[in-house]
């Protein structure tokens, strides 16, 4: 019974010597692989190396590894910067990398960003967009094509011709639409927005001040055969049409000056000639 107990007792002894060897080779191998750990950190750390910067963060921040030239240092962010994505857990809150096509992700797979040349779809980032969308080089994402909507027509307005309501049989009407939705790249084209067509009505005089293209011109031609008769005993072997009024108004306040030098000179031969008869 003794001699049981004893050989007990030596099994405990061993294995705890056992232990204790295990627990120190352990902490020789941390001290070795962090050997200026220091637990007064800056910059939200819990434990840091002069080397390797943080190596554990304080509750509630993230780790992260940044590279600093050949060699990565370990810091504690509030949040994951630009291409990364968070996970918490019992043990460390960490930043995880997004995939190589992603700008800034969800998780590693949900993307909610993509990088130059790549369109976002689902969580996705893609090269060319699924058949029925199209790639929008704004918001870099794929979307619905949008065709062009236009309004309902307009009532057609009144029948005219060159302007007037009145004075012709026959003239045109036109009605109008507008453009309620622009396409997008790949949408239809938008439909014209006027519509024109020929129109008949009953024939109705114009008031007057509303003659219509036909009585200006009778109008015009008549002044003109006027002044033509005027102007037409002055103008002998002339075409008179040749003619503009500004000419015709020249020619005559040249004949008139010339009447007056010709009666000036008039009257002065009269009185010469007076004045030699005389007793």
């Amino acid at each position: 019974m003794h001699l049981r107990l004893i050989s007990w007792f030596f099994i405990i002894l061993n294995f705890m010597e056992y232990i204790g060897s295990q627990n120190a080779s352990r902490g020789r191998r941390q001290r070795r692989m962090h050997p200026n750990v220091s637990q007064g950190c800056q910059g939200g750390c819990a434990t840091c190396s002069d080397y390797n910067g943080c190596l554990s963060c304080k509750p509630r921040l993230f780790f992260v590894l940044e590279r600093n030239g050949m060699k990565q240092i370990g810091v504690c962010l509030s949040s994951c910067p630009s291409g990364y994505y968070g996970t918490r857990s019992p043990d460390i809150n960490k930043c995880t990398k997004c995939k190589a096509d992603c700008d800034t992700c969800f998780n590693k797979n949900f993307c909610t960003k993509c990088k130059n040349g790549f369109y976002l779809h689902l969580g996705k980032c893609l090269d060319t967009c699924p058949e029925g969308l199209e790639a929008n080089n704004h918001t870099m994402e794929c979307a619905s094509i949008v065709h062009c909507e236009a309004s309902e027509w307009s009532p057609w307005s009144p029948c005219t011709k060159k302007g007037k309501t009145c004075g012709f049989k026959r003239g045109t009407e036109t009605r109008f639409r507008e453009i309620i939705q622009l396409p997008s790249a790949k949408g239809n084209l938008c439909p014209p927005t006027s519509e024109t067509r020929k129109c008949m009505v009953q024939r109705k005089k114009c008031p007057k001040g509303e003659r219509g293209k036909k009585g200006r011109e009778r109008k015009r031609k008549k002044l003109n055969k006027e002044e033509n008769k005027e102007t037409r005993p002055e103008n002998k072997g002339q075409d008179p049409s040749s003619e503009s009024r500004d000419q015709r108004e020249n020619k005559d306040k040249q004949q008139q000056k010339k009447r007056k030098v010709q009666d000036k000179q008039q009257k002065s031969s009269m009185d010469l000639f007076g004045g030699l008869t005389s007793p």
